[in-house]
C-alpha cells in the first residue's frame, strides 16, 4: 500500500490540519487489482483516542500490513482533544471532520467512493465514541466500530475524573452538566436516527473486562437493546491498550464487507 502524509486547510477550522491516508498500489503481490476495482474504492475513517494523533494507528498497529492484500482506503485525520465534537469555545472539529473531511478526501483521491455502502467509521476510546457520533449523524456511514469506546462523556465513569481539567471537559462536551438533553449524548442521536427515516448504521463494539471503560460500554449496550438497535458486540479479558486494540482490530476488518485477505492471525 502507499502512505501519504497529508497537509491540508480546513475551513472549518480556519487552520492547518493533518491526516495519514493508506491507499491500496497495484503490485507484483497483487496482479489480479483491475482499473474497475481501484476506481470506486471502499474506505475506512480510522479515528484516534484521547493523548493520541492521526499517525498513532501506523505507528502503534499493523494496520498497513494487515491490509496489504485487501484493496480498501484508510484515513486517518487528527482531531486533537476535540471527542470530535464543535467545541463551546468554538472550534468546530466535528464540522471538519464529519461534514468537510469526506469532501477533502475526495477531491484528492476521486477514486475513493462516496457510497454509504462502501464508507465505515472505526475509533478507539474518544474515537469510538467519534465514530458512533459521526455515523449516527451524517447517513454518511453503513458500519461504525469501536474499540474501548468512551460512549458516556457525561461525568459517570474515570475517564473524566482521571484526566484533564473540568475547565476542559465543559470545553469540549456541549450541556455536559445536562448531559441527557445534549447533543454530543449518542443515546439522542439514536433515538433522533430512529424517529426519522434513515437506517441505523450497522454497529459493532469491542472492549476488554479489565478497561475501565468495561461497565461504561455494558450501559451503553444495554441502552441500545432497550431500543431495539442491534449491536455486534464481544468482550474478552484485555485492557485499554495498544495491543488489545491492534489484536482486536482484526475482528473489525473481518467484520467489514471489504473483501479482506488476513494474514496469520495474532495469537
Amino acid at each position: 500500500m502507499a502512505h501519504l502524509k497529508i497537509n491540508y486547510f480546513s475551513n472549518a477550522l480556519l487552520k492547518d490540519c493533518q491526516m495519514d491516508v493508506l491507499l491500496p498500489q497495484k503490485t507484483d503481490s497483487n496482479p489480479d487489482w483491475d482499473e474497475k476495482t481501484l476506481s470506486d474504492l471502499p474506505v475506512i475513517y480510522l479515528l484516534h483516542g484521547m493523548s493520541d494523533d492521526n499517525s498513532s494507528w501506523i505507528r502503534k498497529t499493523r494496520i498497513e500490513r494487515l491490509l496489504k492484500s485487501t484493496p480498501v482506503a484508510v484515513i486517518m485525520p487528527n482531531a486533537d482533544l476535540s471527542w470530535y465534537s464543535n467545541t463551546t469555545y468554538g472550534m468546530n472539529y466535528y464540522n471538519d471532520i464529519a461534514l468537510e473531511l469526506p469532501k477533502v478526501v475526495h477531491s484528492f483521491f476521486p477514486q475513493i467512493s462516496q457510497k454509504r455502502e462502501k464508507n465505515f467509521i472505526v475509533g478507539l476510546s474518544m474515537g469510538g465514541y467519534g465514530a458512533y457520533k459521526i455515523a449516527l449523524s451524517t447517513n454518511k456511514y453503513s458500519y461504525a466500530a469501536a474499540l474501548s469506546g468512551a460512549f458516556n462523556p457525561s461525568g459517570s465513569n474515570e475517564i473524566l475524573t482521571s484526566f484533564r481539567s473540568p475547565e476542559y471537559w465543559h470545553g469540549a462536551i456541549n450541556k455536559l452538566d445536562d448531559f441527557d438533553n445534549s447533543p454530543d449524548n449518542l443515546i439522542n442521536l439514536v433515538k433522533q436516527r430512529l424517529a426519522s427515516s434513515e437506517e441505523i448504521p450497522k454497529l459493532y463494539a469491542w472492549c476488554g473486562k479489565q478497561d475501565f471503560l468495561y461497565q461504561d460500554n455494558l450501559n451503553f449496550i444495554s441502552e441500545l437493546n432497550s431500543l431495539d438497535v442491534p449491536i455486534d458486540t464481544k468482550f474478552t479479558d484485555g485492557k485499554h491498550d495498544w495491543y488489545y486494540w491492534d489484536k482486536y482490530l482484526e475482528d473489525i476488518l473481518e467484520w467489514l464487507p471489504i473483501d479482506y485477505k488476513p494474514e496469520e492471525r495474532l495469537c
